[in-house]
């Protein structure tokens, strides 16, 4: 089970992000998570919304380079050593993790992570009896 995540490149340019954020408000998009991560000359803006394709689109006919990529969105308790089981798990099958981010909040904890085989990241955490959040749960419907 997996979702899709927005990447949107920015440019290293102030009120950016500011209007990224903007168009996907007056166009009703829903940001559920989102990451910044930055280089010397750009931006890249990893998010889950609640209307994927739909940001996507409008985001490009806003000038945006965007890529749509397919991540995992697991549900954690939110108590110490939760992570650190989840990234046992996949370590001790060899998957790789690309990148992650994650939050908490009233004892709810999710993690979004990217590998290089989402099915078979998807495959191992579900049968090590994990929840992984599902497009119904994430995407504004």
């Amino acid at each position: 089970m997996h979702i899709k995540q927005l990447s949107v490149f920015l440019e290293d340019r102030s009120g950016r992000l500011t209007e990224l954020t903007r168009i996907l408000a007056e166009n009703d998009v829903n940001i559920t998570a989102l990451s910044v991560a930055e280089t010397a000359d750009y931006g890249i803006v990893r998010m889950v919304v609640g209307r994927p394709e739909l940001a996507k689109k409008i985001l490009e006919k806003a000038g945006f380079s965007i890529g749509l990529t397919d991540v995992v969105c697991v549900n954690i308790p939110d108590k110490p050593g939760s992570l650190y089981r989840i990234l046992e798990i996949l370590t001790a099958e060899n998957i790789n993790v690309d990148y992650m981010y994650a939050f908490s909040n009233n004892d709810v904890a999710l993690a979004v992570i990217r590998g290089a085989d989402i099915s078979q990241m998807s495959g191992v955490l579900e049968k090590n009896n994990l929840q992984l959040l599902s497009q119904v749960d994430i995407y504004q419907l």
